[in-house]
């Protein structure tokens, strides 16, 4: 079993949590990402610089993580085809990510974008990040970990 972590916007106190359980359960946590992250690299713990174009930590990732691993990421169209290829996908904020749900996130995420093209969405914004969505990731992850042990 792997942790996947789809690191480029990934917030810092989910990678240390991360890799704290990593740690804990003797799993391989791996964070990819096009730029540098600082994240504490152990026996546990790695770290792969992906090149600079699109989808290239999500193409990474994909090639390699198997049914049975667990992949952190917060983009939808990646979760989909995490989804549809049988592996376990959550998002930072505690939405595990199922064949039953998946097409219900995709159509939200085209609705935004199609109203952010035409100038509708304006002034709206869920980058916050603080307690409580870090306890609904914690949650939604322990639970996750648990059912692959």
């Amino acid at each position: 079993m792997c942790i996947w972590v789809d690191a480029d916007s990934c917030p810092a106190i989910v990678r240390n949590y991360i890799a704290e359980k990593a740690k804990e359960h003797s799993l391989k946590a791996l964070f990819a990402a096009n730029r540098n992250i600082p994240i504490e690299i152990s026996e546990f713990v790695a770290f792969q610089l992906c090149n600079a174009g699109k989808d290239e930590a999500d193409n990474f990732i994909f090639a390699r993580a198997t049914k049975g691993d667990i992949v952190v990421t917060k983009d939808i169209l990646f979760a989909e085809r995490l989804v549809k290829a049988e592996v376990a996908v959550m998002n930072d904020r505690g939405v595990l990510f199922t064949a039953r749900n998946i097409e219900k996130y995709v159509s939200e995420r085209n609705l935004s974008l199609a109203m952010a093209n035409l100038g509708l969405k304006q002034g709206y914004s869920k980058n916050t990040y603080g307690k409580k969505e870090f306890a609904l990731f914690r949650e939604c992850f322990d639970k996750t970990l648990a059912s692959l042990l």
